[in-house]
């Protein structure tokens, strides 16, 4: 039997964290690999939370962060500290996922030293440098050299081959975030508990739908952010719905939704969610309102319909699909979209029921065989 392939997985934002620990339990209970976990705490409080409940304890924690480092100081710091880890620990491959600084400056650091890397949810464009920023540069970075590319979907595939990526290198894998879904979806059901952070709001806002809305991407800050502020005001303004909105940590969301948002009384400004109360807002939502690229394949697993409030998105296939529509950051179009959905039962349904294009539960059971494989 051939000796065990060390894996070193690398991530530190949140969202990372929840589509890759699916993958990470999977190296754990195969004796094919030897796996190992690197996080750079790009987020610190929000991926804890997905560590804790996932039960994932770091083998490297570089603790990057601090207050008010730029991208160019965070991206330099991640390149030498993950370096130090990658020479320390020599693994075979190395796995990232999706378009964090981290994935980049960790994709890098193993090219530096000739490790092949894993590209996890690759393929992914929206076709402009600066929307979503700087995540579409980093993503093109990555898949200009990954050894072996998991595009989440065919639409993902195809954007590789057409910047001449070897299709040899190239496997649809579906999206491990449903990966990730149907565990915490399981573990809830066993443990209704975990999920208990939301009931006082669920009896609190009875007989209203539900709009769940997420924001935090950078390239929003200012006068998008100002926007979606003044849309959520304006739809909270119906006595039909609530509005649960976990407000992201980053002061330059908190501030602008403060101001706006706090102390209306259908309106509830929470803390970022641990991850399985998050799946349970995607649950009791009747639509969701985000500029997240996550919340784009979670929300159609449930049924649930998304707005995105972004001028672009690299997530093609939910638009063509039908379980998304781009509203950008306008805030009459936020509104007048919202209504639609709130109003219209048959433009509703259309979104609710229709096909999710994002994958079936098994990503990481491939994305493993292909390691072991290449």
């Amino acid at each position: 039997m051939a000796a065990p392939r060390k894996i070193l997985t690398v991530f530190g934002t949140r969202p990372e964290a929840i589509k890759l620990f699916p993958l990470v339990h999977r190296l754990a209970r195969d004796d094919r690999f030897i796996g190992r976990v690197c996080i750079s705490a790009q987020h610190r409080e929000m991926l804890d939370q997905v560590l804790d409940i996932a039960g994932i304890v770091p083998d490297h924690d570089l603790d990057l962060m601090t207050p008010g480092q730029t991208l160019d100081a965070l991206t330099a710091r991640a390149l030498v500290e993950i370096g130090k880890v990658l020479d320390l620990e020599q693994p075979d491959w190395v796995v990232v996922q999706g378009d964090t600084t981290t994935v980049m400056a960790g994709a890098i650091a193993a090219y530096y030293r000739k490790i092949p890397v894993c590209h996890v949810e690759a393929g992914l464009r929206s076709g402009d440098i600066h929307h979503p920023w700087p995540e579409e540069v980093n993503r093109r970075v990555v898949g200009s050299f990954a050894a072996l590319h998991c595009a989440p979907t065919t639409t993902a595939r195809d954007a590789l081959l057409r910047e001449n990526v070897d299709p040899a290198t190239v496997h649809v894998t579906g999206n491990t975030v449903i990966d990730a879904l149907q565990w915490v979806t399981a573990r809830v059901g066993d443990s209704p508990a975990l999920a208990d952070g939301l009931r006082a709001l669920e009896e609190r806002f009875a007989g209203r739908r539900i709009i769940g809305v997420t924001s935090h991407r950078r390239e929003n800050f200012g006068d998008g952010m100002q926007a979606i502020a003044k849309a959520v005001k304006s739809i909270a303004s119906r006595q039909d719905v609530a509005v649960i909105f976990p407000v992201h940590l980053n002061p330059q969301v908190r501030a602008v939704m403060k101001a706006e948002l706090a102390g209306l009384n259908n309106v509830a400004l929470l803390e970022p969610l641990d991850y399985p109360q998050f799946a349970r807002l995607l649950d009791i939502s009747h639509l969701m309102l985000t500029d997240s690229g996550g919340v784009q394949e979670e929300a159609p697993a449930l049924g649930k319909p998304v707005l995105v409030m972004r001028e672009t998105t690299e997530r093609p296939e939910g638009i063509a699909a039908g379980t998304a529509r781009l509203v950008g950051t306008d805030a009459d179009r936020i509104v007048r979209e919202t209504n639609r959905l709130l109003d219209d039962p048959a433009a509703y349904a259309a979104m609710a029921q229709a096909h999710n294009p994002f994958g079936d539960g098994h990503a990481a059971e491939r994305i493993a065989d292909l390691l072991a494989a290449s």
